[in-house]
């Protein structure tokens, strides 16, 4: 399993070239990872330093290039949620009209501390790719509520456009901030817009009050020397042309069979886009470690010749992936 990390070998996927040798994509592995290959650092006391530097090490030693990381503690308040196996996206709003927007206190990421971009002491080989706090339309659901902020669209779109201006500066400016260090070598734009079948907003509305601010996020990063990619679950069929060529994300990750497998995302956006991970966080726990390293294998034999694409899970590695099916996957590209 053990090879040389190289983070250029990401940015030649970024950049929707072939790398030299198969490279490995996740948004986040999962604590049991974290722990048991996050040597020397693990066990680790209750802090972000600590915890960053486990995080480093169980990237490196299970065979990515990078480990992803939040530039800092900057996010937006909300009201607590209940600990249940669902949760409904209207827990936790605390923004509902002018009165109570007027008593929200918004963050600053200006004065946040991001001195771990700098002073971590990553192993040798590997950078950060930065992540946000949730992204664009995920917070103002989640200062707002779904449905509320649904409803709000049509009796005050004023109020709306200004919540979502108000959250999309900040992001904004955070990753305008992250993209500033040398340690950084890309940047995430974590953000999810869609259902299994749509968007949850109208396409017209995504494209009026959440993209501008994702166009300006690219844009920072591109400023900066870093690609961006778009991390963002659910349906976006109607939206890719926007994602493509509108903001002028490099890459796109999250992907769901139910939605459209990888293999047909590939063939329908390569050379133009580059495409991380894919393999079905449910056929990752439904499938044998065979079927599992067999189909790896062949997503990575189709994109081995006209490049942009990192072998991956569609979203993340939950706890309920057990290790065994994890590294059938990776098996693909370290073997």
């Amino acid at each position: 399993m053990k090879r040389e990390t190289d983070y250029t070998q990401l940015l030649k996927v970024l950049h929707k070239k072939t790398p030299d040798r198969p490279v490995l994509f996740e948004l986040f592995l999962n604590w049991r990872l974290y722990q048991s290959h996050g040597k020397p650092y693990a066990p680790v006391k209750e802090d972000g330093w600590d915890i960053a530097r486990m995080t480093a090490h169980a990237y490196k030693n299970t065979g990515f290039d990078y480990v992803t990381l939040m530039g800092t503690d900057f996010g937006f308040p909300q009201q607590k949620r209940e600990h249940k196996n669902t949760i409904s996206l209207n827990d936790g709003a605390c923004i509902t009209d002018r009165e109570s927007y007027e008593r929200y206190e918004w963050p600053d990421p200006a004065k946040c501390d991001y001195s771990r971009l700098e002073k971590l002491d990553l192993p040798d080989g590997l950078k950060i790719v930065t992540f946000s706090p949730g992204g664009v339309l995920e917070n103002a659901i989640g200062i707002v509520g779904y449905d509320n902020l649904c409803v709000m669209l049509y009796d005050d779109p004023q109020l709306a456009k200004q919540i979502f201006d108000d959250v999309g500066s900040r992001i904004l400016a955070y990753n305008e901030s992250v993209s500033q260090y040398d340690n950084v070598c890309a940047m995430i734009a974590n953000d999810d817009w869609g259902f299994k079948t749509q968007t949850m907003l109208s396409p017209e509305d995504m494209r009026k009050y959440v993209f501008p601010w994702h166009k300006k996020i690219v844009a920072a990063g591109h400023k900066a020397g870093k690609p961006v990619i778009l991390h963002s679950c659910g349906y976006a069929g109607d939206v890719m042309e926007d994602i493509i060529e509108d903001m002028k994300y490099d890459a796109k990750h999250s992907f769901e069979d139910a939605i459209s497998p990888i293999e047909d995302e590939y063939e329908q956006y390569k050379g133009r886009i580059a495409l991380l991970g894919g393999i079905d966080v449910h056929y990752l726990v439904t499938r044998r470690p065979d079927e599992i390293t067999a189909r790896s294998k062949a997503m990575l034999e189709r994109s081995s010749l006209t490049g942009g694409y990192a072998l991956g899970s569609g979203n993340s590695i939950p706890e309920y992936i057990t290790d065994e099916k994890f590294f059938a996957m990776t098996a693909a590209a370290l073997n």
